[in-house]
């Protein structure tokens, strides 16, 4: 069966990276646009009989989303086999719960809509919640973005490491990493006032004399972890590094980290940067996405991927 792959707008660069490991160019779209902003996506090739693969990650603003509602769409509405959307970041992804009355829970919502606009599977990467996968009634492949962070920390040769969840939601994916290196971990308790707001923040464990490695899924506007690489440092710490998947980097991001006692900020390109920086390093997913790709496309197991 051909199997076929497809970028959105926002994803492009990383869309020729992923075909490139795959093994081949990706197909050709167009995206026509009214004097309205209205998108239009079409496929200037057949997709017919094929298994296509829509990359775009779902980053704001909304139009990513809905570009790639109107791609899928589009997929089955010109016969092909199966739509599978390649979400690198999958917006929308904090709203997993009601954490207060007459909220709306967004990623549930998200599922929905991909699942309503056609697609057959999802595949995604370090979700904010893994239990996210839960919403959605089609096949879902979540990758684990350890596979490229571990590999990258093991090279600094680092000794004394230790491990550090910016908050409690986040002590499982902090755990799994501290396994790899035989190392302790700690917990930042932080208490918030509002969105993206840290009003108190304290360390739950030691880490004087460690060389400290900050995990989280996703670093926005980076108080959370500045602040958080500040009071560590403040309590005897070696260095401070932090690891994070997803780029979001809104707001005053940028002069967040690079005025922060951050060593490093490791990410990767699920989200392309605004702006550079020499404190940010950006490490690709793209190798990964298409050996999970090729994994699918052959119906082999996907868990020979995961560390």
């Amino acid at each position: 069966m051909n199997n076929l792959l497809f970028a959105g707008t926002d994803t492009g660069d990383l869309g020729k990276k992923i075909a490139e490991f795959y093994g081949k160019s990706l197909g050709s779209i167009k995206l026509q646009k009214f004097s309205d902003g209205e998108m239009a996506p079409y496929y200037t090739e057949s997709v017919r009989g094929a298994n296509v693969f829509l990359i775009q990650s779902t980053l704001p603003p909304a139009d990513n989303l809905m570009e790639l509602c109107l791609m899928i769409d589009a997929a089955k509405r010109a016969s092909a086999y199966k739509a599978i959307a390649v979400i690198p970041y999958f917006g929308y992804a904090r709203q997993d719960r009601k954490d207060k009355p007459r909220i709306a829970i967004g990623a549930k919502l998200i599922a929905n809509i991909l699942t309503a606009a056609g697609a057959d599977r999802v595949m995604t990467c370090d979700l904010h919640a893994g239990q996210i996968q839960g919403f959605f009634d089609i096949p879902v492949d979540h990758l684990d973005g350890s596979t490229i962070f571990v590999p990258y920390l093991r090279r600094l040769n680092l000794e004394n490491l230790l491990f550090a969840s910016p908050d409690v939601g986040g002590v499982k994916r902090t755990r799994t990493f501290a396994q790899h290196f035989n190392a302790e971990m700690v917990v930042i308790d932080k208490h918030r006032t509002k969105a993206n707001e840290v009003a108190e923040m304290r360390i739950i464990g030691n880490v004087k004399g460690k060389h400290v490695v900050l995990v989280d899924d996703l670093i926005d506007t980076g108080g959370t972890i500045c602040k958080a690489a500040g009071i560590i440092m403040e309590q005897g710490a070696l260095s401070v590094r932090a690891f994070c998947t997803h780029p979001v980097l809104s707001g005053k991001a940028y002069d967040n980290i690079n005025n922060s006692q951050l060593e490093e900020l490791v990410v990767t390109d699920t989200i392309p940067l605004k702006q550079a920086s020499d404190k940010i390093r950006v490490l690709t997913v793209a190798e990964l996405f298409a050996k999970a790709i090729s994994s699918v496309t052959t119906d082999a197991s996907i868990s020979k991927l995961f560390i």
